[in-house]
């Protein structure tokens, strides 16, 4: 089991190193913000590449952050039933609920693939005013969709360790080895 738990936590770790890292443009997209309205209004020179970049490192940003957010626990969950339910009970609703989730993402990244791929070989642009490419955000779908489908792969199996009383995951050693890190 200790592979299984290997994989586990690389999993996280790499979801966890990716979303630190994306949630910095953050940052970028507030300065090219600040830099159109600067120019907008200071010089009386509007830009016509800030809001559009701006988008577009938005769409990677969202894209790019599932793994993280699940990873951290982070998505929308509907507690009527869940909170009230014990670990186990809750592992075992979850296993189920999986199902769906693995559906819409292995189908998002099928697409994703594909809506990739074609953009790439014909290294579309964006046919604006500023005409940049897009294919490197079209790119980052399948790329975040990976990320997030392998953090859901994660959750599954600490879900079926906690349902089934496994031994190669502990959620109590989780919390733990979390709290180190940050």
């Amino acid at each position: 089991m200790g592979v299984l738990s290997a994989f586990m936590k690389g999993i996280t770790r790499l979801n966890d190193f990716v979303g630190r890292w994306i949630a910095l443009l953050v940052f970028v997209m507030f300065a090219f913000l600040l830099l159109e309205v600067g120019f907008r209004y200071l010089f009386n020179s509007p830009t016509v590449w800030t809001n559009e970049l701006t988008q577009l490192l938005f769409g990677v940003y969202a894209v790019m952050s599932g793994g993280y957010i699940m990873a951290h626990r982070g998505h929308v969950n509907v507690d009527l039933i869940h909170s009230h339910l014990a670990p186990r009970k809750r592992a075992f609703l979850d296993i189920i609920t999986s199902v769906v989730f693995f559906i819409f993402t292995l189908a998002l990244l099928w697409f994703g693939i594909d809506m990739a791929r074609d953009s790439m070989s014909s290294w579309e642009t964006s046919f604006s005013a500023w005409n940049p490419p897009i294919w490197p955000v079209k790119l980052a779908i399948p790329v975040g969709t990976g990320l997030l489908v392998l953090q859901g792969l994660v959750k599954l199996l600490e879900d079926i360790a906690i349902a089934f009383n496994l031994d190669y995951y502990r959620p109590s050693e989780q919390a733990e080895e979390e709290e180190e890190y940050l």
